[in-house]
């Protein structure tokens, strides 16, 4: 997956967006300020940074003015902030950010941002052509086929019905009926929950978009029933 740095002074933003990132597979690392930025910029250029426009040292916009100008910026940049006006997203967007994300972040406003920045090609502002309009909000965004995120998809004939997909239910037949319904139920949720940590790959963020439940919840409520909630790392790395 993606690289991803995230820029912002407040400790519990930075932890947030570092726990979700990291739950839909991404690396991530973690600066405070425009400084810590710098750093992590020139040891490795991420493949997309969160930057908040708003620190104590050096502003967002102005950061990302310097990349533009030392030729730094060739990943993409999403803006955040929860008190910039529509002229500081706009001229943040001429400088070279790909998006803009207004706080507090909402868990699918930030993947969607973050899927379509990584999906879309970086043009650097040299090379942008004089007569271009930037981009607004009121712009199509671009978001990536939900297929693209499970793996490669077999090609279906021209005008078919997508298929359906195939659901295994024959695990159900392990719950025994001849049980208290306190145990049965137990059973029954950690089918249910061991299904969807399966098919979501282990990704808290999406399980707990799925089941409808509280991050916070669900793994009070996984703990209870004994399920393995690591991330199943796969053989090919």
């Amino acid at each position: 997956m993606a690289r991803i740095l995230v820029v912002d002074d407040e400790i519990g933003i930075r932890e947030l967006l570092s726990e979700i990132l990291y739950d839909e597979g991404h690396t991530v690392e973690l600066a405070e300020n425009a400084a810590q930025a710098r750093e992590s910029r020139l040891r490795q250029r991420p493949d997309l940074v969160l930057l908040d426009i708003w620190m104590p040292d050096i502003d967002g916009v102005s950061l990302l003015k310097e990349w533009s100008s030392q030729g730094l910026l060739n990943m993409p940049v999403i803006m955040m902030s929860g008190h910039a006006t529509v002229d500081t997203a706009v001229e943040a967007t001429r400088i070279g950010a790909v998006d803009f994300l207004e706080k507090p972040i909402t868990l699918q406003k930030l993947l969607k941002a973050v899927a379509a920045g990584l999906a879309r090609p970086v043009i650097p502002a040299s090379m942008r052509s004089r007569t271009e309009r930037p981009a607004t909000s009121a712009d199509p965004v671009f978001t990536q086929p939900p297929a693209l995120a499970g793996g490669p998809v077999a090609p279906q004939p021209v005008g078919a019905a997508p298929a359906a997909p195939v659901h295994d239910d024959s695990h159900l037949g392990r719950i025994s009926l001849n049980q208290p319904l306190r145990e049965a139920r137990d059973e029954f949720e950690r089918i249910y929950f061991e299904y969807h940590l399966l098919h979501e790959n282990h990704s808290m963020t999406r399980v707990s978009e799925r089941t409808g439940l509280e991050r916070t919840h669900l793994y009070r409520k996984l703990k209870q029933l004994g399920i393995d909630t690591s991330r199943k790392k796969s053989s090919g790395g």
